[in-house]
Order: structure tokens, then C-alpha cells, then sequence
């Protein structure tokens, strides 16, 4: 996909021990073209981990994307009706599925059936 020209809008959730891998997605993204949104949710945006401070994390994308994180409802209710962007990447995904024998295994399977 072209990325030339398109609005990604890259949101981070509480996935804290997959942030260093993640981040330089964003500059990946950039260096082929697009133009980052970044947002992150109330716990990536607040929360210092065993995987490192909020405020470090933020330095860092706001950094690489020159733009202020959306870390309110508030601030990113707008993305949609205003269409801010064009593809909406949330990385990393909180929950863990791994896919066996053709069902979903995971913590959350008699929640949601299998």
C-alpha cells in the first residue's frame, strides 16, 4: 500500500512490554510517506511501567511525529466525524489469541464463546 500522502492515526493501549517495538513503527510509517496521528489510551498515556515511564514514551512519539498525542475521549471524538484519517492502526493489540486447531485460546474464550 502507497502510504504517500495518507493520515494514520496510530493509537498505543496499555501493551506496555511491546512500546520498543512498537514506536518505531511510527517513524516506519513516516519514512514511507504517511502522516501519523498519535493517540494513546488513559493507561499508555499515564501509566510508568517495568517497561518504562508514560513520559519517556510520549517524548518519543511526539518526537518522531511532531504532533501532541490525543490522550482524551475528548480529543479523539473528533478523528471520525472530521476525518482526520484515512487508516486507524491500534498496536499493540491488549489481548493475546493464538489460533489452535481452528479455535481461539485465550482467557477470554467462555466470555465470548469459542
Amino acid at each position: 500500500m502507497l502510504l504517500i500522502g495518507k493520515k494514520v492515526g496510530f493509537a498505543l493501549t496499555g501493551s506496555f512490554s511491546t512500546f520498543e517495538k512498537t514506536i518505531p513503527q511510527i517513524s516506519r510509517l513516516i519514512e514511507e510517506g504517511a502522516e501519523v496521528l498519535p493517540i494513546m489510551s488513559f493507561n499508555s498515556y499515564n501509566i510508568d511501567s517495568k517497561f518504562g515511564k508514560s513520559k519517556d514514551f510520549i517524548q518519543k512519539i511526539e518526537k518522531i511525529t511532531g504532533k501532541k498525542i490525543i490522550s482524551t475521549i475528548e480529543n479523539a471524538e473528533p478523528i471520525g466525524p472530521k476525518n482526520l484519517i484515512d487508516v486507524l492502526v491500534i498496536a499493540p493489540c491488549s489481548r493475546k489469541h493464538n489460533r489452535k486447531n481452528g479455535k481461539w485460546n485465550n482467557r477470554y474464550t467462555s466470555a465470548y464463546g469459542s
